[in-house]
């Protein structure tokens, strides 16, 4: 039997893609050989390209996402194995592409992208599911702040953010009225819509939650002990925080929280990789946001989470792999 080849598409269109390409890396390595032919796909702003073993780049055909190499040979991927964080991967653009082309991927497809890149239609639709989160408001750019409105609505300290941006870029924590109008245009560089949110004083947990041989598991989660004022940039990437797998609650509020991740993410119909966070106050989880292309460099939760949970990355792989190609192409 010949082996499938998988495309390992990495990179992005935002600040995230230098954590996407250590994340595909990551992937790239694991993917077991016996079973699979591997490559590495670039997708940048600029330019799309596979790259070979010495570093050569060959531009991807963007009609049927394939590469002509040398002697005119063409290469074709089985499956594009889609580990880009922020647009066009995780936002659903890339999906509905491939999709318009009949090229094969794993991960959800290009609607629960979407959807979960936006916050606030994330939250909205949980919240038919009796999934709570926190109070909050939406903004437009362009329309009018009402400072005080939203002070009196939120109180204070509050955070704003963007709607659609991943890796906490441009949020900001606000606790004095003055911050607010600020703190909405740093928001606003992000995105041209903000969402602020009441300040919710509690654990912040990051659950890791996938579909594993037929059945939606979680990982693991995870507790953030962030030594910045909150779960920000730095703190994400740059190590400014400590990360505690398996978070320290108590049964009976792990339970609640497992089954709240697993209903959010059955409810939303995923598929693949996923990681949400939470703030949990009074034993009661309260979702901020789901990711479903997570960090998966070796420094990153999901990939410590599925150790400590006993799945090797080889294993988490190639469940993924397998699973797109048992889907049928539509």
């Amino acid at each position: 039997m010949s082996k499938k080849s998988v495309a390992v598409v990495m990179g992005g269109y935002s600040d995230e893609y230098v954590v996407s390409l250590k994340s595909g890396q990551l992937i790239y390595d694991s993917l077991d050989r016996n079973l699979y032919d591997v490559y590495k796909v670039v997708v940048l702003k600029d330019k799309w390209y596979f790259l070979d073993q010495n570093e050569k780049e060959y531009p991807i055909n963007k009609g049927d996402f394939s590469v002509t190499l040398e002697d005119n040979e063409q290469l074709k991927f089985d499956v594009c194995f889609n580990i880009i964080h922020g647009t066009p991967g995780e936002n659903g653009i890339l999906q509905a592409y491939w999709d318009a082309i009949g090229q094969t991927y794993t991960g959800c497809d290009f609607y629960q992208s979407a959807l979960t890149f936006n916050k606030k239609d994330t939250l909205a639709v949980l919240s038919k599911y009796g999934i709570p989160s926190a109070k909050s408001i939406y903004l437009r750019k362009g329309e009018n702040i009402n400072v005080d409105e939203i002070v009196d609505y939120l109180g204070l300290p509050l955070f704003v953010k963007p709607n659609q941006s991943g890796s906490s870029l441009g949020i900001t924590k606000v606790k004095e009225k003055s911050e607010l109008l600020p703190a909405t245009e740093v928001a606003f560089k992000e995105d041209h819509e903000i969402l602020i949110e009441s300040f919710l004083d509690g654990m912040e947990v990051s659950v890791g939650v996938i579909d594993f041989k037929g059945e939606t598991i979680v990982l693991g989660i995870t507790e953030i002990v962030p030594t910045n004022e909150f779960f920000d940039y730095e703190a994400k990437y740059e190590g400014a925080s400590e990360e505690i797998t398996p978070a320290r609650i108590d049964e009976e509020t792990t339970k609640r929280v497992e089954e709240i991740s697993k209903k959010a993410y059955d409810s939303l119909g995923m598929s693949g990789f996923s990681r949400s966070e939470y703030i949990l106050m009074d034993g009661i989880p309260y979702m901020l946001e789901m990711n479903t292309n997570p960090g998966f460099s070796p420094a990153s939760i999901l990939p410590q989470q599925a150790k400590h949970y006993g799945i090797s990355i080889m294993d988490l792989c190639g469940n993924e792999v397998e699973k797109a190609l048992a889907k049928k192409p539509n």
